[in-house]
């Protein structure tokens, strides 16, 4: 509930100085690097879906928000490991993304210039993302034991483009690293019973990448662009 009330205050904050705005949604794929499944580390795994806000405050960077919600699965018969494959295991669940930063393009990106824009961006800031816990069972399987919430940073690189002088379209892949290393049940968390039960490499924290397209669109009155 935080995350929806801080999103909620800084799209309502936006609304009260009419500058630029674009409003969208973001449609992609989702995948771990971790310590289960493929080791590449971009894989189209499963589905990423969401929404994406964007205040553009001068030509070279925007305050932007997105909340996403994504399929996370991994699976060791995927992976190119001989010994992630006759391990086997495997997990899925569903995570739920919310992120505020700031977009840096690295030309001038003028919606009012009355020229087709086009430049590359680079999107950072801080990431809260609600996800399922999973630890071995005795079985040796994953199994779900619980939620939590944790952050990540972000590091976004993408190309976007005006396709209409109201409508964006943007292609980008974005990685983000984390703080703990139990996004694939490899490192369950909350009791020391769980200490015997961690595997692979300990030492390195996961990632988790979304790779899609987002289309926005843009409304507001031409920009006087102010301080920051």
């Amino acid at each position: 509930m935080r995350l929806v009330f801080l999103f909620i205050v800084f799209f309502s904050f936006a609304f009260a100085k009419a500058q630029t705005y674009e409003l969208g949604i973001f449609a992609g794929t989702s995948n771990v690097v971790g310590d289960v499944g493929s080791t590449q580390y971009i894989q189209f795994n499963d589905v990423a879906i969401g929404g994406v806000f964007k205040w553009n405050r001068s030509p070279r960077h925007s305050f932007r928000a997105t909340i996403i919600s994504a399929n996370m699965v991994g699976d060791d018969n995927d992976s190119d490991d001989i010994s992630r494959d006759l391990r086997g295991l495997n997990y899925d669940y569903r995570m739920l993304e919310a992120s505020v930063g700031i977009e840096y393009t690295f030309w001038d990106w003028e919606l009012y210039s009355g020229r087709p824009q086009f430049t590359p961006y680079l999107y950072t800031g801080l990431t809260a993302f609600h996800y399922e816990l999973f630890a071995l069972n005795n079985t040796n399987e994953l199994e779900e034991y619980g939620e939590t919430t944790d952050i990540a940073v972000p590091i976004i690189f993408g190309v976007k483009m005006s396709l209409t002088p109201k409508l964006i379209l943007a292609a980008e892949i974005g990685a983000r690293y984390t703080f703990t290393d139990n996004l694939d049940g490899s490192s369950p968390v909350r009791s020391k019973d769980f200490d015997n039960l961690k595997f692979g490499n300990l030492n390195n924290n996961d990632w988790y990448v979304f790779s899609g397209v987002t289309l926005t669109y843009t409304f507001g009155r031409k920009p006087c662009y102010c301080n920051f």
